[in-house]
């Protein structure tokens, strides 16, 4: 990789391109895509075949989860302070988990990276020239895989998932654990139902944007499971082969 292309913006200045080994692959997608289960597989199938791997992901910062998890509990942040909280546990996590990973050659697998901030942040209102140039420290990946997803398709998958049921009846009893990932601090609709809906669609077409933007990989999530899979390791295949 090229010293220029190294990094999004104005990059950090004591990396060296020479001293990153490993590979940086990312997987997007908004809320119930299937992004995570994904990567669990993924994961074991590059150990198989002899590669060191960790995974990286939203607000895994052992130093910055609970303080954000305590500062969403209040659904009272204003927009630039809910993106900062994400701004610094990402920076934690690129400092003491994916750089020191890369430098020892390992495969980096992101769920999720800065592209879901780009959107979170553009659709809460802010510029997107500003969000870009905040997250400008930020390593370029050797490739990012795009698990797109029509919303009408998205719906009835969140719907059937037991997990996201379960968070959304603890919203309906007050403690709140998906008050931001539906929008609802957006005010998008009346219940947490509509709001999410919207707050989907809103985020969908940002990450449409930058998938053409930013040559994302774009893969369709639509399909079965072995099918994704199968297509998300063909394409890390050729990443890996290409150097």
């Amino acid at each position: 990789m090229k010293k220029h292309d190294l990094f999004f913006g104005h990059g950090l200045p004591y990396i060296d391109a020479n001293d990153l080994l490993g590979k940086l692959i990312v997987i997007e997608g908004t809320d119930g895509v299937g992004r995570t289960t994904q990567i669990e597989n993924i994961k074991s199938w590059l150990e198989i075949l002899g590669y060191g791997v960790i995974t990286t992901g939203w607000t895994r910062s052992r130093l910055m989860k609970m303080a954000i998890d305590r500062a969403k509990a209040g659904h009272s942040l204003n927009m630039h302070t809910y993106i900062l909280l994400y701004v610094a546990d990402f920076a934690d996590r690129l400092e003491n988990e994916i750089i020191p990973a890369l430098k020892s050659g390992f495969i980096v697998l992101a769920d999720r990276y800065i592209y879901t901030a780009f959107a979170r942040s553009v659709v809460r209102g802010a510029r997107r020239e500003w969000i870009q140039q905040v997250y400008g420290f930020a390593l370029n990946p050797d490739a990012v895989l795009y698990m797109k997803i029509d919303i009408e398709d998205l719906i009835p998958r969140v719907i059937n998932s037991e997990t996201l049921m379960e968070r959304y009846w603890a919203n309906q009893s007050g403690l709140g654990m998906d008050y931001w990932e539906s929008g609802m601090d957006l005010k998008l609709g009346d219940d947490f139902y509509d709001s999410f809906v919207e707050y989907q669609r809103r985020l969908l077409q940002e990450f449409e944007l930058m998938a053409r933007e930013m040559n994302f990989y774009v893969v369709d999530a639509s399909k079965s499971f072995e099918e994704i899979n199968r297509e998300l390791k063909n394409i890390i295949l050729k990443v890996l082969e290409n150097g």
